[in-house]
């Protein structure tokens, strides 16, 4: 039997891109590919593609550059997964996905591919861009705010959304006020309510949380990321100062690992 020529390229070092279009075909192949593969869907690949591009973002964070090139490659994988689930419905491939977001590249810079001067602000830039996403919606407002962002993000996302068309408040001191009115009403009447309607009045306090750091301009996704390693940090030194005495956190009580942890917050604060 002669030797199949995709086999060849496959199992090739070097082929780049190419080899990893022609494994995935070989991957999928209903007679000789992976049964697993071979039973993946859309909806099954999306929450790896989530999953994969957290765990690119993660490796920034940490700055852990030894690492980020293979999180890229598992990233891209899940694209060339949806590409050639995509083929064979008939519905696209990697060339027309490649092909389509290349065209908006260039149409979304006609500062660079056009008559457009390129003597603007970063800042200008970015309203240039939403200006033309918004054009290509030609819909609702709010159409097109991934379902499947993060809730944090999405808020954020739907919110300056709604201040380009003036719907915002006008000064911070509003949000702050804003703030303090739903969190009072969650703390008065969490005893009256019912579980659900402490969960919507909880989502709406995180809401206006989300507003606020859209008006101090701060990314909350990144801020809590940043304020969940730290309380990593600093209840893992906790559990270090314990252990040190043959001790738990179970073997311990809140007054004592409330003063180890304000000595581990002391100590970060003293220079180096």
């Amino acid at each position: 039997m002669p030797e199949n020529p995709q086999n060849d390229l496959c199992t090739a070092p070097g082929g780049g891109l190419p080899r990893l279009l022609a494994i995935m075909d070989r991957l999928r192949d209903p007679v000789t590919g992976c049964p697993w593969d071979i039973e993946q869907d859309f909806a099954s690949i999306a929450p790896y593609t989530i999953e994969e591009a957290y765990e690119v973002a993660d490796a920034i964070q940490r700055d852990a550059w030894d690492e980020l090139e293979g999180e890229l490659g598992d990233l891209l994988l899940q694209v060339v997964y949806h590409a050639r689930m995509g083929a064979e419905d008939g519905r696209f491939d990697f060339h027309s996905i490649a092909e389509r977001v290349a065209q908006k590249m260039v149409d979304r810079h006609p500062h660079i591919w056009g008559d457009d001067s390129r003597d603007k602000s970063a800042q200008q830039q970015v309203q240039d861009w939403e200006a033309a996403k918004a054009r290509e919606r030609q819909g609702r407002t709010l159409d097109g705010v991934a379902l499947g962002l993060p809730a944090l993000m999405r808020a954020v996302k739907l919110q300056n959304r709604a201040a380009r068309v003036g719907f915002d408040w006008p000064e911070t001191v509003a949000v702050l006020d804003k703030l303090r009115e739903e969190a009072v009403e969650l703390v008065d009447a969490r005893d009256t309510l019912t579980a659900d309607e402490v969960t919507e009045e909880m989502g709406d306090l995180l809401f206006v949380m989300a507003n606020l750091a859209r008006h101090l301009d701060v990314d909350p996704e990144a801020a809590l990321r940043d304020a969940n390693a730290k309380f990593t940090r600093r209840f893992e030194a906790i559990e270090d100062a314990l252990a040190t005495e043959g001790r738990t956190p179970k073997d311990s009580d809140l007054a004592e690992m409330d003063r180890l942890w304000d000595a581990v917050k002391l100590a970060e604060k003293i220079p180096k």
